[in-house]
Formats: C-alpha cells, sequence, structure tokens
C-alpha cells in the first residue's frame, strides 16, 4: 500500500512540476514581454540586421508617415503607419511582422521596394501585443488574422472598392497573412505572400520548445497542458493557428518562401503549405539563409521573384489601364 502512496506522490509531483512549467512558457510565449529582449553581443548577424534596421526605420520616419489606428471588438486599439507613393496608386501591401517584432523594424526594409519600385501604398501595422498596439497576449495568428481583416476593410472604407490589397508576411506574420488568405477574405485582398511562415502554432511551438528542451519528449507535453491554459486565458487553442489544415480555403494565389538554413520555422514546413495549396502558387527557397534572412540574403533575387508573381498573377499595370483593356 505504502508503494501505491509513493507511486501517486511521484506523479503528483511531476504533473504539478509540468504544470508549473507549462505555465511559465505560457508567460515566456504568449504574454507580452515588459521589457524588449536584448541580442546576444556575439550574435554579429543580428546585431548587423539591427542597425540596418535603424537605417531603413529612419526612412520610413523620413516620409513622415501617417499614424492610424483601429479599434477591436474586444476593445483594444491597434497602431500602424501608412505611407502613399509618390504617385496616387489604388495598390495597397499590408505588412506583417513576426512574434515579438514590431510591423518598422520586420518590415520597413521592404519599403522602397513596395513603393518606390512598385508604386504600392504602404501599410505597417503592429499586431496585438506587440509595438504601439494594445494587448496583453500574443494572437500567433489565430486572434491576428481577424485584426489584419479589419485593417482590411479600414483601407476598402477610407479609398473604395475598387482598390487591389497585397497581404505580404514575416515568420508569425506569414501564418496571419495566410489565415487571412483561407478565411474568406474581403474581395479586395488580391494575393498573399508568405515568408517563413509555420504550418500550425502547435507544431511550431512543439518544435521550438524541444530545441530548447534538448530534444526531450516531455517538451510535447509540456505544450498540450499549456493549450487549454492558452484557451482560457487569451482565448484561442494553438491548433486555431493552422495554415496547413485552413490551406484548402485558400482564396488568394500564394508565393511562398523560406530559407533553406532556417530552423526556428523548419524549412520542411514550406514544402508541406506548398503542396497543400490548391491556389496558384509559387516558391522560392533562399539557400543558406536562417529564419527571417531571406531578403537580406538574396534581396535582388527577392524582389524579383515578388515582382514576377505580381505581374504573373493579378499584373502591375495601373488599375485604370487594366479596366480599360
Amino acid at each position: 500500500m505504502e508503494a501505491i502512496y509513493v507511486v501517486l506522490i511521484v506523479l503528483a509531483v511531476i504533473l504539478i512540476l509540468m504544470l508549473a512549467i507549462s505555465i511559465a512558457s505560457f508567460e515566456v510565449a504568449i504574454v507580452r514581454p515588459k521589457h524588449p529582449g536584448k541580442i546576444d553581443p556575439k550574435d554579429t548577424l543580428r546585431i548587423n540586421r539591427q542597425k540596418i534596421r535603424e537605417k531603413n526605420n529612419n526612412y520610413l520616419y523620413s516620409l513622415n508617415p501617417e499614424d492610424v489606428s483601429i479599434k477591436t471588438p474586444d476593445g483594444l486599439t491597434l497602431k500602424a503607419w501608412f505611407v502613399t507613393p509618390e504617385i496616387p496608386s489604388k495598390r495597397f501591401v499590408i505588412c506583417i511582422h513576426g512574434y515579438k517584432c514590431n510591423g518598422p523594424d520586420e518590415c520597413s526594409h521592404m519599403l522602397p521596394f513596395y513603393r518606390n519600385t512598385l508604386g504600392y501604398n504602404y501599410l505597417l501595422p503592429d499586431l496585438r501585443a506587440h509595438g504601439r498596439s494594445e494587448g496583453k497576449y500574443i494572437g500567433f495568428g489565430a486572434l491576428d488574422c481577424k485584426d489584419i481583416a479589419l485593417w482590411v476593410n479600414y483601407l476598402v472604407e477610407r479609398f473604395g472598392e475598387d482598390i487591389e490589397i497585397i497581404i505580404h508576411g514575416i515568420s508569425m506574420g506569414a501564418a496571419t497573412a495566410m489565415l487571412v488568405c483561407c478565411s474568406n477574405p474581403a474581395k479586395q485582398v488580391k494575393l498573399t505572400i508568405e515568408d517563413c511562415g509555420y504550418t500550425n502554432a502547435y507544431d511550431e511551438m512543439c518544435n521550438t520548445v524541444r530545441d530548447r528542451c534538448a530534444g526531450l519528449k516531455i517538451s510535447d507535453a509540456m505544450v498540450k497542458l499549456g493549450d487549454p491554459l492558452c484557451k482560457l486565458i487569451a482565448g484561442y487553442h494553438f491548433k486555431d493557428a493552422d495554415p496547413l489544415g485552413k490551406m484548402k480555403d485558400a482564396a488568394t494565389p500564394i508565393l511562398f518562401i523560406h530559407g533553406s538554413n532556417d530552423t526556428f520555422v523548419p524549412t520542411r514546413m514550406v514544402y508541406e503549405l506548398y503542396d497543400a495549396c490548391t491556389q496558384k502558387k509559387d516558391i522560392f527557397i533562399v539557400e543558406g539563409a536562417v529564419h527571417a534572412f531571406s531578403y537580406y540574403d538574396a534581396k535582388e533575387e527577392y524582389e524579383q521573384k515578388v515582382t514576377e508573381f505580381i505581374d504573373k498573377t493579378i499584373g502591375l499595370k495601373p488599375l485604370a489601364e487594366r479596366s480599360s483593356v
């Protein structure tokens, strides 16, 4: 009998320990950071990228971007920067940043390409619980896709029914972009570009925790325990952010981009997403690129691929010219 009590006590301790770890993991993964993370001084790759980001942000702010905002149904104020091209255009791109980043830091590097080269209006939103936007809990795409749909509505209401919108996301922003594409988007959303997005948040979390736990199987159990916690507190299950499962409902052409050396969002995921897509599609793998570095490592090839994909799917002629053909 005593042996049974010992076993029960041990199991209870293990369960409590796993639950405590899961709560701690939830705090780290889902709750908005109180302070920005510091870059390892030995990580020269990211230090150099941060310097490039500062230069790109300075260019963004030199254009006096408009500070715009929307209100979500759950009462949050979400913020974005908006920049118009030199020649007025009915073409818009919404660029969506990744996990624990913000619009300018993640996406201002593509502003000259979209605005100056292609003539697009440029919207840089901060997702909920990021940057200047309100919110305590990170949405991993499950909540964010609904917020981006609100930004789409904002653009349509402000600029008219005849606009065209591209949604271009990076990492968690890419998962968000795919979820928008697969959730019956407004007819003005014509194209989706996803750069290093994950198949679904659950698998991505398992992959991340597994890496940090040296491959221990217990990592998957931690994510399973954290899932109901996330639903209870943040309002969604990890598997609600499931671009792969929803890919059959894709409503626009999709360009899939990924670095061949990405381990944070494993490169295998882009092939699964690409194979599942039934819309017009293309894929661009940047050899040697790690997570979210594809544009930095292959800028000319990246821009060429994006330009070609836009041109062959929705066209690059001004809307007035297209409507008269």
